[in-house]
């Protein structure tokens, strides 16, 4: 028992040994060899390049003296790796008395010959015959042991300076590379001189980060990388952060390669497309003729989103062509005219269209479609602020006014959506449009617009009915006090007689009142004047 303290195995264990190995941060897959790992053999920390391409490595050389000794033996790992340099070398290992000397295990088989893969032995640099330095942008740094004649094959800009540091030295060549942005891009970019075929291995690689190594092999010049980044980038789809990556890249890079044209080609088109205003009108016209409801929604849906103030698309391009719009609207209005002269004909010239149209869809389903079609064009005209004349428009329909008192409330009630949207439009304040403009709209069709309002409700398609009331009302109050008086009496027996079939503006109604019969310094100081 008391021998056991005085062993001396346990103090041998706490001397600091004179000659430990430090230890590499490395994508090793076992650790290094050291005298903590007497099992290892000499060469079974070697590792393939293809087992070793794609891990992160870094080198964190130490401050301490003991790392400042001049390297006695050095070995490579891969193309573009990080060569752990053996301070001490190790010739014999000590191991405890009384412990057996493990086996070691049988070294590795040497690389291909054609792998571009060798080891410097001591006193010989031999196939890799150049250190690389990379310095990080934002610190780190990553050597790399390589061979000239490569990297010069490879690369005009390494070709020069290999060729500068010759002239001068022998031996190894040692190159730096300040302010490196990405070194693992730049690693993998070097990795890629190794490859017979670069264009199979981007494809593993993938679009983003063959950008990255394009922008590497456009600043080292490595040609033969540049072309196989171009071909691949060309040859395959790429998202949107993709694109705006390739667009940023390509507005600061000069390459000359074929392909480059072919690329630019899916940016801007060489010979020019329509302008977009005439390629609008074209798409317009399409949906508004279009057959298939569903359809049509989809491509009303993503034509508005494109022309949107706020889409992305609109950046830059020149606004809509007002006149073309409103040619469409005048085709949508004439057909709306048609439509309800057949629905408010009788008897025989009635049958005799319905006769000749027997093939269609129903009336009332191409009446609604004509007034989805106004909505969805006075839609685009308020967002790129040119509905004014729309509103005009809409109030000077005379004959549409006419048969609108003839037709069926099923059929009529249609026209009304769109006055719905115009009265919101104005009780938001989404436009603005002048007084007589105003009043044109309100007393052409506030009155039908009483009439139809139960079947709004009945069939809403999309409109919200309490903000149609609240914006009513406030249009209302947009007029002078003598025109809303007549408006709002007519409002006052329409809700008396129908109720809930008619909108309810009391709120409005009390402000008009409030306005008309104030009474007070104020009214005085008004009429005075």
């Amino acid at each position: 028992m008391h021998n056991t303290a005085g062993n001396p195995k346990p103090q041998r264990r706490r001397e600091p040994p004179l000659h430990r190995r430090r230890h590499w941060c490395c994508s090793f897959t076992t650790p290094p060899l050291s005298p903590e790992n007497p099992g290892l053999s000499h060469s079974s920390s070697l590792r393939s390049h293809s087992s070793s391409c794609g891990k992160k490595t870094q080198l964190p050389f130490s401050n301490s003296p003991q790392s400042q000794k001049p390297p006695l033996a050095r070995r490579i790992l891969s193309p573009g790796r990080v060569s752990p340099i053996s301070e001490h070398p190790v010739a014999t290992q000590t191991t405890p008395k009384n412990r057996p000397v493990p086996e070691l295990p049988p070294p590795p088989p040497p690389p291909p010959a054609d792998s571009g893969i060798k080891v410097a032995s001591h006193g010989n640099v031999g196939f890799y015959d150049t250190r690389l330095n990379l310095k990080g942008k934002n610190g780190g740094s990553l050597v790399l042991e390589l061979s000239s004649e490569v990297l010069a094959a490879n690369s005009a800009v390494f070709a020069d300076l290999i060729k500068d540091y010759r002239k001068n030295l022998s031996g190894l060549c040692r190159v730096e590379v300040p302010d490196v942005e990405n070194l693992i891009m730049f690693r993998e970019t070097i990795e890629l001189m190794f490859e017979e075929d670069i264009h199979k291995k981007l494809i593993k690689i993938g679009v983003f980060r063959a950008i990255d190594i394009l922008e590497v092999s456009a600043g080292i010049k490595f040609g033969r990388c540049i072309s196989a980044c171009l071909k691949y980038l060309e040859a395959v789809p790429w998202t949107e952060e993709e694109e705006e990556k390739l667009r940023e890249l390509f507005g600061r890079l000069n390459i000359d390669d074929p392909k480059m044209t072919d690329i630019l080609e899916r940016f801007s088109s060489l010979n020019p497309l329509d302008s977009q205003p005439t390629l609008t009108k074209q798409l317009i016209w399409s949906i508004t003729t279009c057959n298939d409801a569903t359809a049509g929604n989809e491509l009303k849906s993503l034509v508005k989103g494109l022309l949107c103030k706020s889409s992305i698309y609109e950046k830059d391009l020149p606004d809509l062509n007002k006149d073309d719009i409103y040619a469409v609207c005048e085709s949508c209005l004439k057909s709306l005219s048609s439509l309800l002269e057949e629905a408010s004909s009788s008897g025989t010239n009635a049958g005799q269209k319905l006769t000749k149209k027997e093939k269609e869809k129903p009336l009332l389903e191409r009446v609604s479609k004509q007034v989805d079609n106004m909505n969805w064009l006075l839609d685009i005209l308020l967002d790129h602020h040119m509905a004014e004349e729309f509103v005009h428009l809409w109030a000077n329909q005379k004959e549409l006014l006419k048969m609108h008192k003839n037709a069926s409330p099923m059929v009529r009630y249609e026209l009304s959506r769109v006055s719905a949207m115009l009265f919101i439009a104005i009780g938001t304040r989404r436009f603005h449009c002048p007084p007589e403009t105003r009043s044109g709209l309100l007393q052409a069709w506030f009155g039908p617009m009483l009439s139809d309002f139960g079947w709004l409700q009945r069939s809403k398609k999309g409109l919200d009915m309490k903000a149609l009331e609240e914006a009513m009302g406030q249009a209302l109050l947009t007029l002078p006090l003598k025109e809303q008086y007549s408006l709002f009496m007519e409002w006052f027996r329409c809700f008396s007689k129908h109720g809930t079939e008619c909108p309810n503006l009391s709120k409005a109604f009390q402000i008009w009142w409030r306005r008309s019969f104030l009474r007070g310094s104020e009214t005085l100081a008004i009429e005075s004047r």
